[in-house]
């Protein structure tokens, strides 16, 4: 299993814009950084702008980080952008309930699932913007 790039492509982004901010950052010149194509870039700021942690000015180009960098987690961006929201990060099929093993499976996997998943995100949790960004200017 592997979680989507959207995470870490979304903190690149953000790493970025705080990099670049005295520039007007375009969607363009993320998407050569993050080595991707621009309409991901644009998904991905207008994720992160419905989570109210950037602003996006269209066309001539301009993205600012509106939250203080040490309020915005990795969690944060994590739910902006990978589409789990209230979902839980494991989907499950749909098994066969008279079958011995299908009807016991959802009680044997759904406690550990979820407890995998709320390790996930206490770590993303202990994480912040700030952080990284002081990693990437040393």
């Amino acid at each position: 299993m592997q979680i989507s790039s959207r995470l870490t492509m979304a903190v690149h982004m953000l790493v970025y814009i705080n990099v670049h901010s005295n520039e007007k950052v375009t969607s363009d010149m993320m998407a050569k950084s993050v080595n991707t194509n621009p309409v991901i870039i644009r998904r991905l700021l207008s994720q992160l702008k419905e989570a109210e942690i950037i602003t996006v000015t269209r066309g001539t180009g301009g993205v600012e980080i509106i939250k203080p960098l040490n309020k915005i987690t990795l969690l944060d961006i994590y739910y902006a952008v990978e589409c789990v929201g209230e979902e839980n990060l494991f989907a499950f099929h749909n098994p066969n309930k008279r079958d011995k093993v299908g009807r016991k499976i959802h009680p044997a996997l759904d406690d550990r699932l979820l407890n995998a998943q709320n390790a996930l995100e206490k770590q993303l949790s202990k994480v912040n913007l700030s952080q990284i960004i002081n990693d990437i200017k040393q």
